[in-house]
């Protein structure tokens, strides 16, 4: 195991600044100008601002796979769930519309936030609610939008994989839609798990903020495997066939264990595509690279 080496407390300050200015600009742009854009261009302003993000982060990621491409026709992406950086993550590659409780809606700023880029909310204590928030998500694919969803319901540190609950995948089956499974993780320099972004237990979000900022870069991989077809299969089945294919992607297998945290943090709003280049870490899977992190938060 390398030794993890931390960023000096005045980049850290950096990086802090930037950050808040990051979230300022975002919600000022979902404010007022939100409003009179349309959908093109609300997602290409999401996409920018998520990449910036990972950027001010320090975040560097690679894509491992076929990303699917926009063609009017709705597909349900289904992620295993590590931090609330996964949504940006996505978000950074092709705006999505994410699934969220519901209690999110009242979050100062978030929950303000999350409502302007579309995030479908949930009680998902109630079985009424789930049959509402189901139908909401099938129109919302038939109508040609991508929706996004974590089916473990929470998160872990990385290093396994819960189980996968199947209601929120029936939309799918109604509307007939592919579902791409993206496998996420996160790592060191020399391909080692990274807990640093893992948003479990009682770890508050200042808390994991500060966390992620310590590093002075995060590996980050999205792995879009192939697409599964739900034709033929009823939800439990096709959350078994989900589950089985990010694994496969994740090997080794991860037992599935328990960390409890509220299930994800929803996206944001709003500037600039990030540059790519080729460089990866040798024990990493090749692919296609979006290198966002800052010359000043490197080491």
């Amino acid at each position: 195991m390398s030794k993890i080496s931390e960023t000096a407390p005045a980049i850290r300050l950096l990086r802090t600044t930037r950050l808040a200015l990051h979230l300022l600009q975002g919600f000022l742009t979902a404010l007022l100008l939100f409003p009179a854009l349309s959908q093109p261009t609300r997602n290409a302003l999401s996409r920018s601002w998520s990449a910036k993000l990972l950027a001010i982060l320090a975040i560097r990621l690679t894509i491992v796979g076929t990303v699917p491409r926009r063609s009017g026709k709705g597909i349900l992406f289904a992620a295993n769930h590590i931090s609330w950086l996964d949504i940006y993550l996505l978000n950074a590659v092709l705006p999505l519309r994410f699934v969220s409780k519901a209690e999110v809606r009242s979050w100062p700023l978030i929950g303000f936030l999350a409502a302007k880029a579309g995030t479908l909310f949930i009680e998902r204590g109630r079985r009424r609610d789930t049959g509402r928030a189901n139908q909401e998500i099938e129109n919302a694919l038939l109508n040609g939008d991508h929706i996004a969803l974590f089916p473990e319901g929470t998160t872990s540190d990385g290093s396994h994989i819960r189980h996968f609950h199947a209601p929120l995948l029936q939309p799918a089956i109604d509307a007939d839609t592919p579902v791409q499974p993206v496998a996420i993780r996160y790592f060191g320099e020399n391909g080692e798990i990274d807990t640093a972004p893992a948003y479990i237990d009682d770890l508050s979000f200042g808390d994991s903020v500060k966390q992620i900022l310590r590093r002075p870069r995060i590996h980050a991989e999205l792995h879009f495997a192939a697409t599964v077809t739900p034709h033929g299969k009823n939800r439990r089945e096709l959350a078994g066939v989900l589950h089985n294919t990010i694994t496969n992607a994740l090997r080794p297998a991860y037992p599935c264990t328990t960390h409890e945290k509220p299930d994800d943090l929803p996206g944001v709003p709003p500037t600039d595509s990030p540059p790519t280049d080729s460089r990866y870490p040798a024990q990493a899977h090749p692919g296609a690279l979006l290198d966002p992190a800052p010359t000043s938060a490197r080491k």
